[in-house]
């Protein structure tokens, strides 16, 4: 364990000299001093010291040196990493036919995610759109979105670091020239494959997408019959074509390639040769399962653990968990479940530092960051602060690159 120094030796003979309030007045430091401190693998008692965005030192042991915040034995983690969340749209579209002014809608999404201890979100904008078929709202949007993200982010106003994850809808029109929009400039750090086109994959049970269909878009049910044929003409036409460029546009940006609602071991062969690393939501065991043997990390919804179940049927977070097969938490449309989810793990394993595992380090390792999701000397001071009374976390503080964000 490289994260405190001498791991060999018993944790007494780690607590060393920490600097005094003098010291501290004088570097801009922050040291958060008796805490119970989340490693990758354990939890243990100790003190960390941040300097100028990153950690400089950390130290086991329950001393408060003169100018440290007593955690008063709190959880101190990395900053929450969120790889999937349509949090935005949300806040976008708060009503149907209720367009948000975007950068308020950005800037509240920002600060809802920091508020529950996220500090890095890949923020997920469609790129695909139906434009012949008023029927449904389905149209373009996320070029000019990733201008404001990414001008929002260069100026400084937003709070926690924000990538962009294009979800690449293949059962649509406008696909391929949506990608071209996208270049390496951008920065894209993930591209999702999806198909949403009913009868299979996460509307397997046609039901069940009449439902969700009719409930937000305000379709009668005369209709719904029209529309499905409508979608399934799509995919026959333009469902290869759209898959081959996604793939291409993600290695283009350098991007990690993501499945989507994968349902048979054929679709995770199929994901596993085009190179795709994350599996989003896998809707049966054996997807789960052929993921787990292909190599691709199984990520599953925070909603779903927190309810018990899936909202469209599909197979329980929780069955996976208990199999070994969950991996990464994505907090999905609900912010706060990806802490609340991360600490339902680490009960269910009784082993909290493998829960937290599964929002931190882990979505860090398949996205590509390297330079946080883990308490060690040397990364970022992306840091939570919390406790957790009766199986429910409440955050106390949150920090962005050694800064307050929450």
């Amino acid at each position: 364990m490289p994260y405190l120094r001498n791991c060999m030796e018993p944790l007494s003979t780690h607590i060393k000299r920490m600097p005094t309030m003098r010291d501290t007045h004088m570097t801009q430091e922050l040291i958060l001093a008796n805490a119970t401190l989340v490693l990758p693998k354990e939890t243990v008692t100790g003190s960390i010291v941040v300097r100028e965005g990153r950690i400089v030192d950390m130290a086991s042991g329950r001393a408060v040196p003169a100018g440290a915040k007593n955690c008063d034995g709190d959880y101190v983690a990395p900053g929450l990493i969120e790889l999937h969340t349509d949090n935005l749209e949300r806040h976008m579209r708060p009503r149907p036919k209720v367009d948000w002014p975007h950068q308020a809608a950005i800037v509240a999404h920002d600060a809802e995610l920091a508020s529950v201890g996220i500090t890095t979100v890949f923020d997920a904008l469609r790129v695909g759109s139906i434009l012949s078929d008023p029927r449904r709202n389905y149209g373009k949007y996320a070029r000019s979105i990733a201008n404001e993200i990414l001008g929002m982010r260069e100026s400084g106003a937003l709070r926690i670091s924000h990538q962009l994850h294009l979800r690449a809808e293949t059962c649509s029109e406008t696909l391929v020239e949506e990608l071209a929009e996208f270049g390496t400039e951008d920065r894209v750090g993930i591209v999702s494959l999806m198909d949403h086109t009913p009868g299979q994959r996460q509307f397997m049970d046609i039901a069940k997408f009449e439902a969700y269909v009719c409930g937000k878009y305000a379709m009668d049910a005369s209709g719904f019959g029209e529309y499905v044929d409508f979608l399934y003409g799509l995919h026959d036409k333009f469902g290869k074509r759209h898959e081959e460029a996604t793939v291409a546009a993600a290695k283009r940006f350098g991007a990690v390639l993501a499945s989507h609602d994968d349902t048979t071991v054929s679709q995770v062969t199929t994901s596993a040769g085009y190179g795709i690393r994350l599996a989003e939501f896998p809707t049966t065991v054996e997807a789960a399962q052929a993921n787990h043997t292909h190599g691709i990390a199984n990520i599953l919804g925070g909603p779903n653990l927190v309810r018990g179940g899936s909202h469209s049927g599909n197979v329980a977070a929780m069955d996976l968990a208990k199999q070994g097969l969950l991996d990464i938490i994505s907090s999905d449309y609900v912010p706060s479940s990806l802490l609340l989810g991360a600490v339902m793990l680490g009960n269910e394993w009784g082993d909290l530092a493998k829960g937290l595992h599964s929002v931190t380090t882990a979505p860090a390792k398949y996205a590509n960051l390297h330079d946080r999701g883990r308490l060690e000397v040397g990364l970022r001071a992306d840091l939570i602060r919390f406790r957790v009374t009766e199986g429910i976390p409440a955050l106390r503080a949150a920090w962005h690159k050694g800064l307050r964000s929450a």
